[in-house]
């Protein structure tokens, strides 16, 4: 059972239905109960850092989260700002993250985009994969993902870095560590590679 952390931020309904359309169980997780029910959970983000981590703190759900990805280590995927909180701060407000991946998010330097509007990093790009796991299986990288943000992931350790991206400098576009994901693209909006990242996530164990 897929869990689609229901705190107020998000393509909520969008995530739902490509699951459904993938007959993969899923629901919108609005309670402590609806989150401990859940095998896998995803952690939508749309908006400001500071916005996103408000209403994540103010939820009611924060603990019950950290509770079973922390200690239980069920897998979990943040999306945009749901990856952006996963660091430790964020230059794009005050407020702490969630500090389960070491890094700090940093405004996209605009001294190598030729083109403008140089922010937001917005449309279609390629990602490059820098580990062989489940989730990145049968990816056309080429072909890519939809992005629409102007800050990003600053891994403090390499090997938490999953994707990476070219938009004026080489950015994180997906971080991993252990049962922790997060993905600075909308997979939501990403068609073909958004439905397959959504189907391999579903299948980790």
């Amino acid at each position: 059972m897929i869990g689609i952390i229901n705190y107020g931020s998000g393509n909520l309904q969008a995530i739902a239905n490509i699951y459904h359309s993938l007959d993969i169980p899923y629901k919108i997780a609005s309670t402590a109960q609806d989150i401990e029910s859940a095998d896998k959970l995803i952690l939508p983000g749309v908006g400001a850092f500071d916005e996103v981590m408000a209403r994540f703190n103010e939820s009611g759900l924060r603990d019950v989260v950290e509770k079973m990805v922390l200690l239980e280590e069920k897998p979990i995927i943040g999306i945009c700002v749901g990856m952006q909180i996963l660091a430790k701060e964020s230059e794009e407000g005050s407020l702490s993250g969630l500090g389960w991946i070491n890094g700090s998010v940093e405004k996209i330097s605009t001294k190598n985009i030729h083109h403008k509007p140089y922010l937001p990093h917005m449309g279609w790009n390629s990602v490059k994969p820098l580990k062989d796991i489940a989730i990145t299986n049968h990816l056309l990288c080429e072909k890519g993902f939809y992005f629409l943000h102007s800050y990003c992931f600053r891994c403090q350790n390499t090997e938490d870095i999953l994707m990476t991206t070219e938009y004026g400098e080489t950015i994180n576009s997906a971080v991993n560590h252990g049962n922790i994901y997060g993905v600075q693209f909308h997979p939501e909006k990403s068609h073909y590679n958004g439905i397959q990242i959504f189907k391999n996530f579903a299948t980790l164990q």
